[in-house]
């Protein structure tokens, strides 16, 4: 088993590391880059690949890469001082302002990854993962999670440019769903399907998806019975009714920000659908649907039981700070036709 473990775990670390560190090493010497540059883009190179992290909830903790963690020189607050400081002396860096972006992203803070991944399109105007990069954490930063305007306009050249980018046209058909353009919707996702493996939950998804696509465009879903047809028409759509409790009413601050959120009941934090309003406006209803999804295989509609919550956030950002005001309206079923209650009553720690 241990054996197993080590030649899977490192062919996928090496794949990972190879397509994103190579080009960096390359040019590293000429361009006199520090090395928390490096240390920056191994630590994503680490977290990114999902398949990695699937296998070590299989497996347990290896030992090996405890040893390979307590020896990293450099911190990620550490390396990203360093990457912006090195990125103010070397603007024109590509390569750098991607690993700046997607760094950003993975600790979820959409605006500055919309920032980063400017800087590349200004440098790299045909550079479809910035594209469609920027697009998602454009979607991400705004309240509504909508993808309209330029995001939209840039999710249509990136897929143009790069055809078989999946996430480009998964973000791109939600975006023309969102906006009601369902035909063009389903007929994007139509060519993210062929791309998907047969038979798996992606592509179980994505063909549900065009099946509610082709459903509100008034078409009958390609290939599908009625029954199927109108089994994917219904969707979750679930209301929730937020309110902050009195007794922490003093504590709301101007500029403050409710995250409202489903995540699936004991899975992963990642929310299945989430949106965000101004704090100000409380008490307000919500109503989280598969459109906020932000990949195929984690929509609200994959789960039957979801945790509703919400956290009112000081600075901003979705990741909960201390002082942060949440509530939950505890587990609740995904096809729930009735609205969800929910008080914001206590203090995040």
């Amino acid at each position: 088993m241990k054996i197993a473990f080590y030649i899977a775990a490192a062919a996928m670390i090496a794949v990972a590391l190879a397509v994103l560190l190579l080009p960096l090493m390359r040019h590293g010497r000429t361009s006199t880059r520090p090395r928390a540059v490096f240390a920056l883009a191994l630590v994503i190179a680490l977290v990114l690949p999902l398949g990695t992290a699937s296998l070590y909830l299989m497996v347990g903790t290896p030992v090996a890469l405890n040893t390979i963690q307590a020896q990293a020189p450099v911190s990620m607050e550490q390396a990203l001082v360093q990457l912006r400081t090195h990125l103010t002396e070397q603007p024109d860096d590509v390569r750098g302002w991607m690993v700046l972006a997607q760094t950003n992203s993975m600790l979820h803070s959409p605006a500055d990854a919309r920032d980063a991944y400017d800087h590349v399109l200004k440098l790299a105007p045909n550079n479809a993962e910035a594209m469609v990069g920027w697009a998602e954490a454009d979607s991400m930063a705004r309240s509504d999670h909508q993808i309209t305007g330029r995001a939209l306009e840039l999710l249509k050249h990136a897929v143009s440019l790069q055809p078989d980018s999946q996430r480009g046209l998964w973000l791109l058909g939600i975006g023309q769903f969102q906006q009601g353009d369902y035909s063009n919707a389903a007929a994007t996702w139509r060519v993210l399907q062929p791309q998907l493996e047969p038979g798996s939950k992606v592509a179980e998804a994505v063909a549900m998806q065009i099946g509610v696509a082709e459903s509100r465009a008034g078409k009958s879903p390609a290939g599908a019975s009625s029954v199927g047809a109108a089994a994917t028409a219904e969707q979750p759509a679930l209301r929730v009714q937020v309110s902050l409790a009195p007794a922490l009413e003093k504590k709301l601050k101007p500029g403050d920000v409710v995250f409202v959120y489903a995540r699936a009941a004991g899975g992963p934090p990642m929310p299945l659908a989430a949106v965000k309003r101004d704090a100000g406006k409380l008490p307000l209803e919500v109503t989280l649907t598969d459109a906020m999804a932000m990949t195929p295989a984690a929509r609200l509609s994959s789960a039957t039981k979801v945790e509703v919550g919400a956290r009112i956030s000081h600075d901003g950002q979705p990741i909960a700070s201390a002082g942060d005001l949440e509530g939950s309206a505890g587990i609740v079923d995904v096809n729930r036709r009735t609205p969800v209650t929910l008080v914001i009553d206590r203090v995040h720690p």
